[in-house]
């Protein structure tokens, strides 16, 4: 990818430099790929960019903390979104520099959409992403009297049916 990276002017190399090192990947995504698009380039092959700049700085990336999953910190999350939670939902995600993660949601009503709650990667020495989402999210829906859902907490799959498309068995 360095025939990309030597595409950018050198402010935005510093500018995606800066956003890597502080654990900033979107917005370092985002920054090559809006840099680079004009000359073609694909959402993909900024992630790989900006990937191959991880990787450049290896252990001086300050990481940032993992999201808290226990159920004190998730319900007060789920309190600080509009509307009143009707459920709570895994759904599984990945990208090219976390691999697959599994991100949990508060499914919200009047207004209705999601409120985001946490990212759950995979963490040195911890389950599977898929499996601590699903102790989670199970343990913060049960503390909220809500139905859980998440369709394959076991086989990471991002074309899951989500809850709103789902009904009867699959709640819980």
């Amino acid at each position: 990818m360095s025939e990309w990276w030597t595409c950018l002017e050198e402010e935005t190399r510093q500018q995606v430099d800066e956003y890597v090192l502080c654990d900033r990947m979107l917005m370092a995504v985002k920054a090559v790929w809006e840099a680079l698009r004009p000359l073609g380039l694909g959402l993909r092959e900024a992630e790989q960019v900006v990937y191959a700049r991880y990787e450049f700085f290896g252990d001086r990336v300050r990481r940032r903390q993992p999201d808290p999953l226990d159920v004190g910190s998730l319900a007060a999350r789920a309190a600080s979104h509009p509307g009143r939670v009707v459920a709570v939902e895994a759904v599984w995600d990945g990208d090219t520099v976390h691999d697959w993660f599994v991100v949990l949601v508060a499914v919200l009503d009047d207004p209705s959409g999601e409120g985001h709650l946490a990212t759950v990667h995979r963490r040195a020495g911890g389950p599977p992403p898929g499996t601590a989402a699903d102790e989670a999210g199970r343990a913060l829906a049960r503390y909220l009297e809500v139905p859980f859902h998440f369709a394959y907490p076991d086989v990471p799959d991002d074309e899951a049916p989500r809850r709103r498309t789902v009904h009867g068995p699959h709640d819980g």
